[in-house]
């Protein structure tokens, strides 16, 4: 579902992302983890064609990213870490916004079910500067969530929600996986990737160090530890680099 060949992203003379190649399969969460500066946010942004790569491709759901850029945003949703949304649109008007724009029929009975997961439907006649942060960003995943991507990149997903927004979020994130969902999770938090993902891709300096499933990326940074978790994993494999 998603296909990436050496992707290249260079701003100037500096590289961001260098020759990154890698594969996610429908039911498959991803955990994007890195040093800072290590090319994440740039490599979900050439994931989701909101930035051209400068080499390489990128197929998403079968279409080319560059070439095929409608088709391929269609199938997804980019979920960035700061909600952008709207000032004077309710939370009821940006959703209908948004099912004009992907051309939902009765977007009603898709968006009622996610304000009540999301547990917000009690400000759906609210405006943004109404919400806290982490009711922005609920909203800003529903309408994510609306046209019913089949591929969904999130970045730092968690930012702005409570103790139990987080795990709802967490088990949201785990069911449409479930549900054959293509997902690629970008955080700090190494604990949730460990809980929420089943595979893994680290990168550092642009590069890519490791990626599989995360009990064989384990199994190579173990040095024979069989109780190895992914934090240390991530520092042995970047040498002790912050997130």
């Amino acid at each position: 579902m998603i296909e990436v060949t050496a992707l290249t992203k260079r701003y100037g003379q500096f590289t961001a992302v260098k020759d990154v190649s890698f594969a996610v399969q429908p039911g498959e969460v991803l955990g994007l983890v890195g040093p800072n500066g290590a090319g994440k946010t740039s490599t979900l942004r050439c994931l989701a064609g909101i930035i051209p790569a400068s080499a390489g491709t990128v197929r998403i759901a079968g279409h080319d990213v560059a070439t095929d850029a409608v088709a391929a945003k269609r199938a997804l949703a980019f979920f960035p870490d700061e909600p952008r949304l709207f000032d004077y649109l309710t939370v009821r008007q940006h959703l209908n916004f948004v099912a004009r724009i992907y051309g939902v029929a009765g977007h009603e009975g898709i968006a009622q079910p996610l304000l009540e997961e999301f547990e917000i439907a009690d400000k759906a006649d609210q405006l943004p500067g109404e919400l806290s942060r982490g009711m922005k960003q609920k909203l800003a995943i529903i309408c994510g969530l609306l046209h019913e991507p089949r591929v969904m990149f999130f970045d730092e997903p968690l930012t702005g929600l409570d103790p139990l927004g987080i795990r709802r979020m967490k088990d949201s994130i785990a069911r449409r996986a479930r549900e054959g969902a293509t997902i690629v999770l970008s955080s700090h938090l190494l604990h949730l990737l460990e809980e929420v993902c089943s595979h893994v891709l680290i990168l550092k300096r642009g590069e890519k160090i490791a990626d599989g499933r995360i009990a064989d990326v384990a199994a190579r940074f173990s040095n024979g530890d069989p109780n190895v978790n992914l934090e240390e994993v991530f520092i042995r494999a970047t040498g002790g680099s912050e997130t």
